[in-house]
């Protein structure tokens, strides 16, 4: 494939397409999608005054109800001291709830509280209508594609347990 590029003031060359073009549009994309996707909830976790560390946090404790903070922890791969302030804020604004572990009473169990679930909810609703967009524009087979390479994008030592972590989390398993 042959790609015009643009040169300073002159009319455009025709050079080859290469691979490392290809690689690195597929990259530059990923970027612009990315920024794009998650604009909307960053202009509501201004009004909280969050970030977008506290969007993660709220995703994955609605995710996975009793979340401990040790696979929060994995999950985010954030520290234990970023994590202690984000959810100090979540729990202390009312949008995270902390129980102790019933066998191990060592372990914090998290949970999204009523208002916890409605942020949720205001957080995803624009992401997911901007994904089922996408798919219906690209096509049947998009949806199936896109998790196919978000999929092969993970870590190989970390795939089987996102999509253990994935496939629990749609089923409503704990």
């Amino acid at each position: 494939m042959v790609t015009p590029v643009k040169s300073r003031g002159k009319a455009p060359l025709a050079r080859p397409f290469t691979e490392a073009d290809r690689l690195t549009e597929a990259i530059e994309l990923l970027f612009f999608a990315y920024r794009d996707f998650i604009s909307d909830p960053d202009e509501i976790l201004t009004q909280y005054d969050f970030g977008r560390a506290h969007h993660r946090v709220v995703h994955f404790v609605g995710r996975n109800p009793g979340i401990t903070v040790a696979e929060l922890l994995n999950i985010l791969r954030i520290t234990k001291q970023s994590l202690a302030r984000v959810l100090k804020q979540l729990i202390e604004r009312g949008f995270i709830e902390q129980e102790t572990g019933k066998q191990d009473r060592r372990q914090r169990l998290l949970y999204l509280t009523a208002s916890g679930r409605e942020l949720e909810e205001r957080l995803a609703a624009p992401q997911r209508r901007r994904v089922a967009a996408a798919f219906a524009k690209a096509g049947p087979s998009a949806e199936d594609a896109w998790r196919t390479i978000m999929l092969q994008l993970v870590n190989d030592e970390d795939r089987p347990e996102v999509e253990r972590r994935i496939a629990r989390a749609a089923s409503g398993q704990r």
